[in-house]
């Protein structure tokens, strides 16, 4: 069996995702370090309870905020890594979704969870600050057409390549919303984002991240990554901190990443988190293969 953890990213997020994991070694200790990072309770976001943070301040208490979902999202998925480490389970390789790819470095060992979650937060701030674009994403379209009219239309990129079948578009709010009334299409479904992620107009964001990376120190790689912007299998600590830094502006490859899943033989798929967005895209993608979620202590056994 050649066992491949992919972790997701934004839109995985829900409501209670962290009460499943809560029972789990360290939970209470990782919820807590991430809440005084953030300055707001961090577990009662995931919860949905009201909150008595100044929003002015600190930002607002709501899980679908870029800047409390990418720390949320980090700490459920790293503590069901920390289990699956206990139990002495290890994947051949690893790969996350956009903020997954943090986690999946994570469970790679290239940082300690302390680095990953300090990361996640940089990176949700300056995601959160560089507003003003637009995503969409669109099922079912003919790629010949959609890369032509992408082509012609320079304020818009395809951000996420997620199947054969589904794209998301990342731009100005005019220029996503001509492509997409111009693309025949089954469904062009747009995203409750305030920016133009993973696409030129993060350059700004992109370039204070990179800054901020230069003095993160990363180790090589436990078992191969595979990055957004590249997706082949890398240990070296060199050349995956130099793919994250290239993460915010370019697009996130998850169709060739399934290719490169299948190239190296794997035959089961463990998505670490909550949802299964990774799984329906493997299910539909990756013929043949074995799907497992893990969303909490429950699915670990516990």
């Amino acid at each position: 069996m050649s066992i491949a953890w992919v972790f997701p990213g934004q839109g995985s997020q829900k409501t209670g995702m962290a009460d499943p994991v809560l029972s789990l070694p360290g939970a209470e200790e990782r919820f807590a370090l991430a809440s005084r990072l953030l300055g707001r309770d961090l577990l009662a976001i995931c919860r949905g309870e009201p909150g008595s943070d100044d929003p002015e301040r600190h930002g607002p208490n709501d899980l679908n905020d870029t800047r409390n979902t990418q720390p949320a999202l980090f700490v459920v998925e790293s503590l069901i890594v920390d289990e699956l480490r206990r139990q002495q389970r290890e994947p051949a390789l690893v790969a996350g979704h956009s903020l997954g790819e943090l986690v999946a470095l994570y469970a790679a060992e290239v940082f300690d969870a302390a680095t990953g979650l300090e990361l996640m937060l940089r990176r949700s701030e300056l995601m959160a600050a560089a507003g003003g674009g637009a995503m969409t994403a669109v099922i079912g379209f003919d790629r010949d057409q959609l890369l032509a009219l992408v082509a012609a239309n320079d304020a818009v990129v395809i951000a996420n390549d997620n199947s054969a079948a589904q794209v998301v578009l990342s731009g100005t709010p005019e220029a996503v919303q001509q492509v997409s009334e111009q693309l025949t299409c089954k469904r062009a479904i747009p995203l409750a984002v305030s920016g133009a992620f993973h696409s030129p107009f993060m350059a700004e964001a992109a370039e204070a991240f990179a800054s901020h990376l230069e003095a993160v120190t990363f180790e090589d790689a436990r078992f191969p990554v595979l990055s957004n912007t590249d997706p082949t299998p890398s240990c070296d600590a060199a050349v995956l901190k130099q793919r994250l830094r290239l993460q915010m502006t370019t697009g996130v490859r998850w169709r060739d990443t399934m290719e490169a899943m299948q190239a190296a033989s794997i035959d089961t798929v463990v998505e670490i988190g909550p949802g299964n967005v990774l799984s329906g895209l493997a299910k539909r993608s990756m013929p043949g293969v074995t799907l497992s979620s893990l969303a909490g202590a429950a699915d670990l056994g516990l």
